[in-house]
């Protein structure tokens, strides 16, 4: 029998883990990859010798990685090498005050007690319940498609039911009343794009990740992760064609018979897209758009980012591989991003040295410093904007870490909302998807299955399950199941 074909836009980690998928189940797969490089977000800058992965940087949820290789029958240990961190990362509150976040929860829990008498024990039982919920989420819940609210409620989330009121932000405030371990416990739902006090308390289960789990690094950047991941498809039949955009969907009734690029049209079975949700949408006619301009203006959307990519000519002191500046008010930083969408007067800001861990990102005796700012998206981005900002930022690198940076930048690159737009054709510039507030969840997220055409399909930060590298692997596997279900080859 002829394989039914398979056209994906886009190659990042969903359409990657997609491909895998569909190329196992006995389809015929072709990836259609704008830029010419693939990788989606997780493509990588090179310079002089420096190398820096453009989009994720955190390797969290190692197990997530392994169950989708171990679906192949092989393991990530075939496709690259992995470190744990220690410390995993550290945060700066003041020049004065930082934690040093360690690779194992005993040692964190003694952190914990030397700042708050009694914390230690109080953050055990916080594991528990983030244990719990990890449990329930990880290895259930979020391998649903999202066609049915019966796929989760079930006795245990129905136990659980309290978990989706309270907020994250109020279950921490129970555990710790430091501020700053509070902040600590707060960090990770950022992963998912919203705020803590908007998270619904069951996402705890991040903190799960974060302690007991670990943080990560592929040795060479998670860029490795996408060459593990191209290999692999490779090995299935997959194919891949570079600087292929995708400017028309051609229908033939509800059914979509074929793509057209800048260089020519491809026939297809079935069309899946990872690339952004509504631009995939707007090459369609308007009676076959499942989502209007207002549906799509009216939703939370996750942070865009500026970010900045610095080679320096010397390492950098008092920072770790990762590097949480946390010495403003998060909270006002916050509303800047959802509330009021304007620049922040007072950002926090992340920042990655990932040469203090792998000789590949620098030249010898050189350091890679990757600065994350996170931003609402669709703000005017301009050269100017972008200058001040990075001003701001070596400011207060400098003034927190108490040492000259500026002198010894070799140079800078910046990526922000005007790129997000140019390269991924991002909705408003968006960095991370849709946010996973209550509203936003599950069922309540855009399908994975088009309503009004019968043979398109979407992956990806902006449907089931959301935003991240691991949901983003395991969208991929159950868009794949879908495809099969309703498309038998």
């Amino acid at each position: 029998m002829k394989k039914k074909k398979v056209i994906i836009m886009g190659s990042g980690f969903s359409s990657l883990s997609a491909s895998c998928y569909l190329a196992q189940a006995g389809f015929d797969v072709t990836i259609l990859e704008k830029n010419d490089t693939i990788g989606g977000r997780a493509r990588q800058f090179k310079k002089d010798g420096f190398v820096f992965d453009i989009g994720p940087t955190f390797y969290w949820m190692p197990d997530v990685f392994e169950s989708f290789f171990n679906d192949f029958k092989t393991s990530t240990t075939n496709f690259y090498a992995l470190k744990k961190l220690n410390p995993a990362y550290k945060v700066y509150f003041n020049k004065d005050e930082s934690i040093a976040i360690e690779d194992d929860l005993e040692k964190i829990k003694s952190t914990f007690e030397t700042i708050e008498p009694n914390s230690g024990k109080a953050l055990q039982k916080f594991m528990k319940k983030s244990e719990d919920n990890y449990n329930i989420a990880i290895k259930d819940l979020v391998y649903n498609p999202g066609e049915s609210v019966f796929e989760i409620v079930n006795w245990e989330t129905i136990t659980k039911s309290g978990a989706f009121i309270k907020t994250i932000k109020n279950q921490v405030a129970g555990y710790v009343k430091n501020k700053s371990l509070q902040k600590i416990l707060e960090f990770p739902v950022l992963f998912l794009g919203a705020k803590p006090s908007n998270t619904p308390s069951f996402y705890n289960f991040m903190n799960y990740a974060d302690f007991e789990l670990g943080t990560w690094h592929p040795m060479g950047g998670m860029y490795e992760v996408v060459k593990g991941i191209e290999k692999l498809a490779l090995s299935l039949g997959v194919k891949f064609e570079t600087n292929r955009s995708v400017t028309a969907i051609n229908l033939d009734g509800k059914q979509v018979k074929s793509v057209t690029t800048t260089q020519q049209d491809y026939p297809c079975d079935i069309l899946l897209s990872g690339a952004d949700y509504h631009h995939t949408e707007t090459l369609l006619p308007e009676a076959f758009k499942q989502y209007s301009e207002l549906y799509w203006d009216k939703k939370t959307f996750a942070p865009s980012a500026l970010l900045f990519f610095v080679g320096f000519d010397k390492p950098i002191d008092h920072v770790t591989h990762h590097t949480l500046f946390f010495d403003t008010d998060f909270e006002a930083h916050a509303e800047t991003i959802y509330d009021t969408k304007t620049w922040p007067e007072k950002p926090l800001f992340y920042a990655s040295f990932p040469s203090k861990t792998d000789a590949v990102a620098a030249p010898e005796g050189k350091e890679a410093g990757i600065f994350l700012m996170p931003i609402a998206p669709d703000l005017e981005d301009t050269p100017e904007i972008r200058a001040k900002y990075f001003d701001k930022l070596m400011t207060r690198l400098e003034d927190t870490i108490g040492s000259d940076v500026r002198s010894h930048i070799l140079f800078k690159e910046s990526y922000c909302v005007n790129d997000f737009k140019d390269d991924y054709n991002s909705y408003k510039g968006n960095a991370y998807g849709l946010a996973n507030t209550l509203l936003q969840t599950h069922i309540l997220r855009p399908k994975l299955k088009s309503k009004k055409v019968d043979n398109l399909y979407f992956c990806g930060q902006l449907t089931v399950p959301g935003p991240g590298v691991p949901p983003s692997l395991i969208s991929g596997k159950i868009v794949s199941e879908l495809i099969s279900k309703y498309s038998k080859s």
